[in-house]
């Protein structure tokens, strides 16, 4: 079963169903079904809280309550009649104008009726345990007005509603009026939130206080709660307010709790002031984009011709936009990673050597930011301008007079002539403390080694050659402009997070410089405006500091218009042997569909919980939904056919000497033409026998030894060489007359013993062939780690680290070894990226609804995209 030990309840999404007819026509439809009407289905128990149900208590006071604001475990509580706030006779609320007849009550509020033949206590009928909403089950009567004060409301209508005592009050829209049969007066009543109530919390000053967001949460409140009739107007996403016509209130896009999902309103007949967007017929689609055969097989495959275009930031090696493209692929999407860019110069070597064709920055991300900005600018300054010609197009925008000279030019002798101009940068300038724009300059009668880099400002005669460079850049996407990029994705580091960091400022994360990098990377998405996000960060993200840096990034992109969806998933649910939690969050234009998460592929039970107060954007299947899960994959499922190395292995290159011996093995050894479903030629065959990288970190003389006396058994460690003695606790100490080594060093280091309170198994412990790793880190820390070999006298390899993260074995890196491990430790694992690539595919061709959740097709985790086409082609035979 796959679910989060530790996480409560809530770590799936239930499946949606068709909400209730409104009473009328003025009352509004609901939108989507995330939250269901709690009579539709009465007694059944939906896993997901409601965030907000009001108790008008006799003090005046109400408690309001915010599920991203509490822990999951708090009791909430709904109205009681006996709660209602007291008034005078003459300033009291009532419901007016005759009552609606039997019959047509029972038609438009049948749930209502019907929950008066169940045991219930008092006047309460409970529904739902999870959102503890209880429907008032003894109801009398239903109405279709109500006074308040001195205003009529009708249903339909909305209404501020008592909040907390020094709080806001809340908005919603009445859509019952009704009487109990001890004379109590009730409305029920589908709210809005506000920026504040909803995931973003403190980080909603950026958005207008008039803004309010959708939701289809309902629920019953005493009538003296209502304070005063509002005006709500629904707008289309990036309308200016200034256009708006007067109102209190307006909304223009919907939130939902499950997965913190802000998403655009569809089909909502509740208004016809704006503009709406019609839903995307998927007639019979299944959810992997292709019908199936009763047995789930695919039975047609046919490909989209689309191009997208990536750009990979603090892209490493490359693991996230790797998976991107080869998910999206498999969805018919072709995704090519355009751009990539990263500070450090080993990782874009990798990046390189795997991807030849992407335009690869190795730079900050701050100066990238800066770079594009000025690249926009010269693009307009030079840009081509589309002219009639005889023949041939225009090079050169202008007259004559700009185009170049063929004279020879004469070059003073104390001066070197410009070639050409080969490449970019945004840094620092030579000598000064500024940054500008700098030139890759190539000189006349001089090679590539002599080249230089030359602020702009000292290539002021060279306009000529700074056109040609800049149209020649436009011609062949050197850089990304606005509009270019279809999806951004990355993960912005944020050390200051890091539970290593002793100075992490947990009051203002956003002021540590080292958490600076999430504001760049919402500066760039800002400035280019994709059309789709991928972040990827730690889940710590979630923790610390009550997830500022991650209502920070949702608020941004919410602030401007993009639809968000956050996920908490775990890489051994989709084919690998390693635990690994990683948040994402999605971002699409309003235009767009917003991509919803792959369901987990294989069983695999989450080590690790999720965050307090993100319990519900764990990526799961609920309790008692349908599924059809593999097994989880282990160690031994994974390596077990690799060469035998020693722990002095130098070779970056060997073949294999076995065939593979599981699916996984397989599928990790195919080539790169396999996983893009492209038809391979006879270098195939050559490329899948070389292996790439099987090689350990070398351990010293002492470590060595020390690995050697390891016994090969499950549960191995440090505790088994000489010196040392364990009590009754499991507490390590040393022995009085301790054995030394050969180098008269202790068997047994001090920081072994005095690891976790003289507590831990960790340090030299092996890993064994039945297990699922916690998670690959960036160095193989045997100090502190279980990373050895369950057979042999070393730590895990490189190769073998890769493989636990899902790269190819064709997939090759550069640097040191230690640049190798910290590559690929830091990389999205490629299998999730992969399951995420495909859910885009389906989304940017609307093969998907608004569900947050999507199964993947079957085999998908173990089957290349090649062998899924040959399967769907073979299936679809006579």
């Amino acid at each position: 079963m796959v679910n989060s030990a530790g996480t409560g309840e809530g770590s799936g999404s239930c499946p949606p169903s068709k909400p209730p007819m409104a009473p009328s026509s003025s009352q509004p439809s609901s939108i989507t079904a995330n939250y269901d009407s709690p009579a539709l289905h009465f007694g059944q128990i939906s896993r997901r809280r409601s965030p907000r149900l009001l108790n008008c208590s006799k003090d005046g006071k109400d408690s309001s309550v915010d599920f991203n604001k509490c822990p999951k475990q708090k009791k909430l509580r709904t109205t009681s009649p006996s709660d209602s706030f007291p008034s005078s006779p003459n300033d009291a609320p009532f419901l007016i104008g005759d009552p609606v007849s039997d019959e047509e009550a029972r038609r438009r509020w049948p749930w209502r009726y019907e929950c008066k033949g169940l045991k219930h206590k008092g006047c309460f009928a409970e529904t739902n345990k999870d959102d503890d909403d209880k429907l008032i089950a003894n109801v009398k009567c239903h109405y279709l007005q109500a006074k308040v004060e001195t205003h009529v409301f009708d249903l339909g209508d909305c209404a501020c509603v008592k909040g907390e005592e020094d709080g806001h009050n809340h908005v919603g829209r009445i859509l019952e009026f009704f009487k109990t049969n001890d004379s109590k007066d009730f409305f029920r009543i589908q709210w809005f939130f506000r920026a504040e109530d909803t995931v973003i919390q403190d980080e909603a000053a950026s958005h207008h206080k008039k803004r309010l967001f959708y939701s289809t949460l309902r629920n019953d409140n005493a009538l003296d709660c209502i304070v005063s009739k509002v005006k709500v107007l629904k707008i289309v996403p990036g309308v200016d307010f200034r256009s708006i016509p007067a109102c209190d209130y307006y909304y223009d896009m919907k939130y939902n709790i499950d997965y913190s999902t802000y998403c655009t309103i569809k089909d909502d007949f509740s208004s016809d002031d704006c503009c709406l967007f019609s839903s995307h017929n998927k007639k019979e689609m299944h959810s992997n984009g292709s019908k199936t055969n009763l047995n789930g097989t695919l039975t047609s495959f046919k490909p989209h011709k689309l191009e997208l275009s990536l750009l990979d930031m603090y892209s490493g090696c490359g693991g996230m936009s790797t998976g991107l493209c080869f998910g999206a692929k498999l969805s018919g999407v072709d995704l090519s990673t355009k751009w990539a860019v990263d500070a450090n110069q080993h990782a874009c070597e990798s990046f390189r050597l795997n991807h030849p064709e992407t335009q690869i920055r190795n730079e900050s991300a701050e100066d990238f930011l800066d770079l594009i900005k000025e690249w926009d600018k010269l693009c307009k300054k030079y840009m081509v301008k589309e002219e009639k010609t005889q023949g041939n197009d225009s090079t050169f925008a202008g007259s004559a007079d700009d185009k170049p000279s063929k004279a020879k030019k004469i070059v003073p002798e104390d001066e070197y002539e410009v070639e050409r101009l080969v490449d970019i940068c945004y840094s620092d300038l030579d000598g000064t403390s500024k940054r500008g724009l700098k030139f890759k300059v190539r000189w006349a009668g001089y090679g590539p080694s002599d080249d230089t880099w030359e602020p702009i400002k000292e290539l002021s005669n060279c306009q000529e050659k700074i056109r040609e460079f800049v149209q020649k850049g436009i011609k062949t996407n050197k850089l990304p402009r606005p509009g270019d990029v279809d999806i951004i994705c990355g993960g912005p580091p944020c050390q200051g997070i890091s539970g290593f960091n002793r100075h992490r400022n947990f009051e203002s994360p956003l002021e540590d410089e080292k958490n600076y990098q999430i504001v760049v990377f919402m500066d760039i998405i800002n400035f280019l405006r994709p059309k789709y996000i991928l972040m990827e960060n730690v889940v710590d993200i979630l923790r610390f500091a009550n997830g500022r840096l991650a209502r920070y990034a949702i608020s941004c992109l919410v602030r401007d218009y993009y639809q968000v969806r956050l996920g908490i998933m775990a890489a051994g649910c989709y084919g690998l042997p390693q635990f690994r939690l990683r948040v994402f969050f999605w971002g699409a234009h309003s235009d767009e569909q917003l991509p919803p998460f792959p369901l987990p592929t294989h069983d695999v039970v989450f080590k690790y919980g999720g965050a307090s107060g993100f319990e519900r954007n764990v990526v799961a299947y609920d309790e008692g939904q349908f599924r059809n899960l593999e097994k989880p994959v282990l160690l031994k499922d994974a390596i077990s056919d690799l060469p035998l190395v020693s722990n002095s292995e130098v070779r970056d290159k060997m073949m294999y000497r076995s065939a593979p011996e599981t699916e996984f093995q397989k599928y990790i050894r195919a080539t790169k033409s396999d996983m893009l479903g492209i038809a391979s030629g006879s270098s195939s065959e050559v490329e899948k026998s070389v292996l790439h990288d099987h090689r350990p970190l070398q351990l010293n003389e002492d470590d060595y030894l020390r690995v050697c006396r390891i016994t090969k058994r499950k549960g191995a460690n440090f505790r088994e060489l000489p010196g040392i003695v364990v009590d009754d606790d499991n507490v390590v100490s040393r022995a009085p007359e301790a054995e030394l080594m050969p180098s008269g060093k202790h068997w047994v280091p001090d920081y072994a013993i005095n690891l976790h309170e003289r507590k831990s198994t960790k340090p030299f412990a092996r890993l064994w062939w039945d297990e699922t790793v916690s998670t690959v880190i960036c160095t193989p820390n045997f100090r502190c780690e279980a990373v050895l070999h369950p057979e042999q006298d070393r730590v895990l390899t490189i190769r073998e680290n890769a493989r636990l993260q899902g790269f190819p074995d064709f997939y090759a890196l550069c640097g040191t070894v230690n640049e190798r491990y910290r590559q690929v430790g830091n990389a999205v694992a490629v299998p999730v990226g992969r399951a995420l690539g495909y859910t885009l595919g389906m989304a940017v061709q609307k093969l998907c609804g608004d569900e947050p959740l999507i199964t993947l097709p079957p085999e998908f985790a173990h089957s290349t995209t090649l062998d899924l086409l040959q399967a769907s082609s073979l299936a679809t035979e006579p």
